[in-house]
């Protein structure tokens, strides 16, 4: 019996002495804890990156219709122009993913349907075909510049969890202001 309560004494102190060593218990912690806080870290980052390009993509949006819709007429250099001015707008991120187009609408004032005169960029419309407007807008024998800009956006950290990428879209719509149209290049404004 001395031998088996021997072993019970030397267990009991064993589980006494462990129960008050805390010599590892930083390096534990430190362990569970780190792995959390990188990822909350680094999700923080990629998250405000994603808001900082989506603004940019907003602001490129009504620049585009912005610059557009200040000439009386545009060229097909001035409207390059347009775009690069625009497209500086994405700096620092990378301009490669992005797609951006100017179209020129026209609203019916019998349908207030709206349809296009001229459109030029990555995605140009075609002539004549019809954009859903918002009820608002719909202004019979009005001319509406309308910019649409998408970029697919790519996170740096989180590829594995986003290899496809995340599809930044926005438009807006502007009023000539100059005169009652954008003319592209030598034609005048038709109503279609």
């Amino acid at each position: 019996m001395s031998l088996m309560s021997g072993i019970w004494l030397r267990m009991r102190r064993s589980a006494l002495d462990l129960s008050g060593d805390t010599r590892g218990l930083a390096a534990v912690e430190f362990a569970m804890v780190v792995p959390l806080m990188l990822v909350l870290f680094f999700g923080t980052v990629e998250f405000s990156s994603g808001v900082a390009v989506d603004r940019k993509v907003t602001l490129m949006a009504r620049t585009l219709s912005d610059l557009t819709s200040q000439n009386v007429s545009v060229t097909d250099a001035q409207l390059t122009n347009i775009f690069n001015a625009s497209t500086g707008i994405m700096t620092p991120y990378s301009a490669a993913p992005l797609n951006s187009t100017i179209t020129e609408l026209y609203v019916d004032p019998t349908t207030k349907i709206a349809r296009v005169q001229w459109s030029k960029g990555a995605v140009p419309r075609g002539t004549g075909s019809t954009v859903a407007i918002p009820s608002a807008l719909q202004v019979g024998d009005t001319y509406l510049i309308y910019s649409e800009v998408s970029y697919k956006y790519v996170p740096a950290i989180g590829y594995v969890m986003a290899k496809a990428g995340i599809n930044l879209t926005d438009f807006t719509y502007t009023r000539p202001r100059q005169s009652l149209c954008v003319m592209y290049n030598t034609t005048v404004c038709t109503k279609s």
